[in-house]
């Protein structure tokens, strides 16, 4: 039996960059979609349902940061991996803001850039293999997720997350008052440590805080363990024991 290859739509408009980007990734079995403007991107994006987004963010006719905010409108799981030549922080931190599950800065090492797109899609296929097996249903003060499904509902309401969101969520419900460094998250959420992407780590904390957090500046459930990361509430932390 043949197994169809991954789909990958890189969206880039140095046009060298590109050429460079999509031979390495055709070298590795990807099927690859290119655009070199956001509007294109975002026509081929919703005809052909790729499997991973990679979005520069300096962009003409449509910024790199409009296209994600478009796809991410209907669709929270599809991974977007950002490109940015910009070293100031804010272009970083916005683009993950927006939905994107990553960033990585130019320039970079193409062997960096294949490691990454193979531990994203490592992540995707876990994620299926897991909805496909899974039935748990994880309960904690009126926050729920049934794995079958990949849904998270907050007192009876469905809460919408991105799929490191949920992959965050999922792990750090399985391991109640555990620390996690951000090193670790990165390693085991997005399969990768590398020094320097931290913000990754920090800006889907901030975004799933915002969406299952009565007060997110006093979090209940993902709690800040200072010096070290972050860890889930614990049995004795419910507010049925407050």
């Amino acid at each position: 039996m043949t197994v169809k290859p991954h789909t990958i739509l890189v969206v880039e408009d140095n046009p060298d960059l590109l050429n460079l980007l999509t031979i390495n990734l055709k070298d590795e079995g990807y099927s690859v979609l290119e655009a070199n403007n956001g509007k294109v991107a975002f026509d081929i994006y919703q005809s052909h349902n790729p499997e991973l987004v990679i979005l520069d963010i300096m962009l003409p006719v449509m910024d790199g940061f409009e296209v994600c905010k478009s796809i991410r409108k209907d669709d929270k799981m599809t991974p977007i991996l950002m490109l940015t030549a910009k070293a100031e922080e804010v272009d970083k931190v916005l683009g993950l803001e927006l939905g994107a599950d990553d960033y990585m800065t130019k320039p970079f090492s193409i062997r960096e850039f294949l490691a990454r797109v193979k531990a994203m899609f490592r992540r995707v296929d876990a994620g299926k293999s897991e909805q496909e097996s899974s039935t748990e249903i994880l309960q904690f003060d009126g926050l729920s997720v049934d794995t079958s499904k990949r849904k998270v509902t907050l007192d009876g309401k469905a809460i919408e997350l991105t799929s490191k969101e949920y992959d965050l969520l999922i792990l750090f419900f399985r391991n109640p008052g555990k620390a996690y460094s951000r090193e670790e998250l990165l390693n085991i959420v997005w399969g990768y440590n590398y020094d320097g992407y931290s913000h990754t780590v920090n800006s889907h904390i901030n975004r799933l805080r915002n969406k299952i957090e009565e007060d997110p500046s006093e979090p209940h459930y993902i709690r800040t363990v200072w010096g070290v990361g972050y860890r889930f509430a614990d049995n004795e932390e419910s507010r049925q024991h407050a």
